[in-house]
């Protein structure tokens, strides 16, 4: 009897170590800064100032772009927003977001969009100026442009 006691608590302490493992496994890679504001100006809705929240899993990122300055002119429907969200890459070439998520905005509210989905690198440094951000609403392309640098930096994933 006292063979199998020492067995079962065997088989319990390595389950416990084992558990106790999968606590300390390495979490998910983080992107620096996790929010970065930028000022825009769009052709149509206006322009002002936008928050951009970025989040990364391994090589899979999300940004969602929202703002209160920039505003839909008319009521728009949850996830009727097909957007393209064009990032400047430090070292040379554009990183893509994209996606149909969004909530639903009321005529005169304010914008936001995402999580729009893209692919990232170990080390890419992306930043919203000098790329674009493009809505297509109702078949009609409504294009955003950053003024300046995001701030307070460009977003680097880990």
């Amino acid at each position: 009897m006292r063979g199998k006691r020492l067995g079962i608590t065997a088989a319990l302490a390595a389950g416990t170590l084992a558990a106790t493992g999968l606590a300390f496994a390495p979490t998910a890679a983080a992107v620096t800064p996790q929010t970065a504001t930028i000022n825009a100006t769009c052709s149509i809705g206006g322009s002002g100032e936008a928050t951009l929240t970025a989040t990364q899993n391994g090589t899979a990122a999300t940004i969602t772009l929202s703002s209160t300055e920039i505003t839909a002119p008319i009521s728009i429907a949850q996830d009727s927003i097909t957007s393209t969200l064009t990032m400047v890459n430090a070292s040379g070439g554009t990183t893509a977001f994209t996606g149909t998520k969004n909530p639903a905005i009321a005529a005169g509210g304010g914008v936001s969009v995402g999580p729009l989905d893209g692919t990232v690198a170990p080390g890419d440094s992306l930043e919203a100026y000098g790329g674009s951000l493009q809505m297509v609403v109702f078949g009609i392309t409504i294009t955003c442009t950053a003024d300046a640098a995001q701030s307070p930096s460009p977003f680097v994933f880990e």
